[in-house]
């Protein structure tokens, strides 16, 4: 390692996000070190479930990402919930409170969050300073944060990255949205009024790198572009990438019956968040447009 890379950890690695953020990390002068939970791995062993973290390979680091998390998309049921609750609270858990225990912890952890903290709020438009919402999601989220409190008052600056839907090809929302639409049969989701707050996967990269060198980016900061869309919207621009037509709605009651609990909080949920402290400290996105975006992934 040269004097001028800097140490780094890097939890779910090998997750979408992960494996676009570990070459950029490596461009950009950082030494990554993936965390790995099969004990003798080439990484830093972590078990979140069983409390274990290798506290003695966390020292000396200079930052720590935080992107481990159960996939919330599928049918919640009671053991999908718990996994999705417990991959996000104890992870961040273990982490923040072994870099609070440690003679040098590092100057920053970003720990990933989500907008769903905010829940479905209509119209309204939530940027930082908005208040925590309701559902299962919005509670999982205000833990996930609040875990990374031991690490704050430790003296590490924290950035609780609050991702929207992040358009990546091969993976996220775009894997479960392009199928039904290449055959012709996409189509809104309800009445297609929600908002759609999404951001391209390189500007997640970007957004994380940046939270990393900006001393002054600390707290929650909303990780989507900065022009929300409704479903429909995104269902008009989707289907003219695609070339083919959508005229196919998916009614609420039918997204009710496969997915429950999940499509009220995520499909039909009206969440338009705005990056205002990303903008406010500088941040300049590279792909501020739904379609051209969707374009480079598809």
């Amino acid at each position: 390692m040269s004097a001028e890379e800097k140490r780094i950890a890097v939890s779910g690695a090998s997750g979408l996000l992960g494996r676009r953020l570990l070459p950029a990390l490596r461009q950009a002068g950082w030494s990554p070190q993936a965390m790995v939970r099969r004990p003798g791995g080439d990484g830093i062993f972590w078990d979140p479930r069983g409390g274990t973290l290798d506290a003695a390979s966390m020292e000396g680091l200079d930052a720590v990402v935080h992107l481990a998390g159960e996939n919330v998309f599928g049918r919640w049921t009671d053991a999908k919930k718990e996994r999705i609750d417990q991959s996000r609270v104890l992870g961040t858990r273990l982490i923040s409170q072994t870099l609070a225990g440690l003679e040098r912890p590092p100057r920053v952890l970003v720990s990933a969050s989500a907008i769903g903290y905010y829940g479905d709020r209509g119209d309204a438009i939530m940027d930082e300073s908005g208040t925590l919402g309701e559902g299962f999601l919005a509670e999982v989220c205000g833990r996930w944060e609040a875990e990374t409190a031991a690490a704050r008052d430790a003296g590490v600056r924290v950035v609780n990255l609050r991702i929207g839907i992040v358009l990546a090809k091969g993976g996220g929302a775009l894997k479960q949205m392009l199928p039904p639409f290449k055959m012709g049969v996409g189509g809104r989701l309800g009445d297609g009024q929600q908002w759609f707050s999404w951001i391209h996967i390189d500007d997640v990269v970007r957004s994380i790198l940046f939270a990393l060198d900006r001393d002054d980016l600390e707290g929650p900061v909303n990780c989507v572009a900065p022009a929300p869309v409704r479903n429909q919207e995104l269902t008009r621009v989707l289907g003219r990438v695609v070339r083919r037509p959508t005229l196919f709605p998916v009614p609420k009651f039918a997204l009710g019956v496969v997915f429950g609990e999940m499509a009220e909080e995520t499909l039909l949920a009206s969440t338009r968040v705005a990056p205002a402290a990303l903008e406010g400290a500088g941040f300049r996105f590279e792909h501020p447009d739904l379609e051209a975006a969707l374009r480079r992934e598809v």
